[in-house]
């Protein structure tokens, strides 16, 4: 096992006297080929390239003399200290930091990052990283090959956002460029590079800003809970599916940060803005016009980014993003059959009868999901001469793709 090794992070900043001391009496390196190009490098020190952290990390357990391994940015954050610390390499490192590339971008930028969402982007993880940019207002990407800029803005087709790509940070051939999201596709761009995407309600810089990091101000909303009383969502009384119904879709949903929810047949935007205050991307779909409306004025009055698609299922679905989680609120077998398609982990809906339960029921086990099946029965009641204000029966049904875990 190396006898030491130092993890020396770098940002283009003259090197500091502790990282020039470990480099000096390094016997082996390992970086990327603009590291191992700095003359501190020692002239006699082996040299690895790192590519996979993994296999540099073997190599240097099997090394007997002093280890160095350079990286870009702060080495702690979503860096190669942890890969080096994993217990079945064994190492104990010292660090030398350095300022990371989300700061340095932000600071290129000019703007506050206490309120940004940092994601990293590569191929397994490009799809979620869309979906955090759908649903928040700030948030920085660390990008890879086959999954920078142009994939992000490509698969954020339909959402309006801003931009700020900031090129080989910390190097003589840096720049920044600020382009709306619609313009980035055309370019091609140099790795590695950060991305600030911005844009959509509560992207105005907020006085005093917040108190929590990765939090945008205002964060926790004023409302305390979920499954708020529908006058909480403009509803009318008696509209839309009952508070009741929509906790328990909800609870089955499970939506969360990542996630892309389908709300079909959003009718008010309830359970639409309510999702999205879990911090998922939402896009919800209706064919009535009003009912579009009355969904992108409750996600305002919620503070929360969702995207309204007009149009009727199951036709409008399939130019739609694939779903995480799918919410049905109407449109029956078809429109069951349609989602089920397009294998989101999780769906939900309701009937009003027992026959309609069956045939939904039988529509999601045949798409390979299991099946659950309640008979809710809710009653509002007036606590001021408490009797009976409204009833609601209904099937509740959910379907969990079978080959997911539990």
């Amino acid at each position: 096992m190396a006898d030491r090794v130092t993890v020396i992070g770098w940002d283009g900043s003259p090197l500091t006297a502790a990282a020039r001391s470990a480099l000096a009496a390094a016997t082996l390196v390992a970086g990327a080929a603009h590291h191992l190009a700095l003359p501190e490098v020692p002239a006699g020190a082996e040299r690895i390239r790192l590519g996979s952290v993994d296999l540099a990390a073997r190599r240097i357990a099997g090394h007997r003399g002093s280890a160095v391994v350079l990286a870009d940015g702060d080495p702690g954050f979503f860096g190669v200290v942890r890969t080096l610390r994993a217990p079945e390499h064994g190492l104990e490192v010292e660090v030398v930091p350095a300022v990371s590339s989300v700061a340095t971008a932000f600071a290129r930028a000019a703007m506050p990052w206490d309120d940004a969402q940092i994601v990293v982007a590569h191929r397994r993880t490009l799809r979620r990283a869309v979906n955090v940019c759908r649903a928040h207002s700030k948030v920085a990407v660390l990008t890879s090959p086959g999954a920078g800029p142009a994939e992000l803005a490509l698969l954020l087709e339909g959402v309006h956002r801003t931009f700020v790509i900031c090129e080989e940070l910390g190097t003589d051939r840096e720049q920044v460029t600020v382009l709306t999201s619609d313009k980035v596709a055309d370019h091609v761009w140099r790795d590695p590079n950060v991305v600030i995407v911005i844009g959509g309600p509560g992207s105005a810089a907020v006085q005093g800003g917040g108190w929590i990091a990765g939090r945008e101000p205002g964060y926790p909303p004023a409302v305390r809970g979920w499954a708020l009383p529908s006058h909480a969502h403009g509803e009318e009384p008696g509209e839309g599916a009952s508070v009741q119904l929509r906790a328990a879709q909800l609870a089955r949903l499970g939506p969360r940060i990542g996630d892309l929810v389908w709300d079909i047949g959003s009718g008010s935007g309830a359970l639409a803005a309510e999702a999205a205050r879990f911090g998922a991307a939402v896009i919800a779909v209706d064919a009535d016009p009003g009912a579009c409306g009355r969904t992108d004025a409750t996600a305002r009055r919620s503070g929360v980014q969702l995207q309204v698609v007009q149009g009727r299922a199951p036709h409008v679905l399939e130019r739609l993003p694939e779903p995480d989680v799918v919410r049905i609120g109407g449109g029956g077998v078809p429109v069951v059959t349609a989602c089920a398609d397009r294998r989101p982990e999780r769906i939900v809906t309701h009937a009003s009868t027992r026959d309609e339960a069956e045939a939904i029921g039988a529509a999601l086990a045949a798409g390979g999901y299991a099946v659950e099946c309640a008979l809710l029965q809710s009653v509002e009641m007036d606590t001021a001469a408490w009797a009976e204000r409204e009833r609601s029966v209904v099937f509740l049904l959910s379907g969990r793709r079978l080959d997911r875990a539990p």
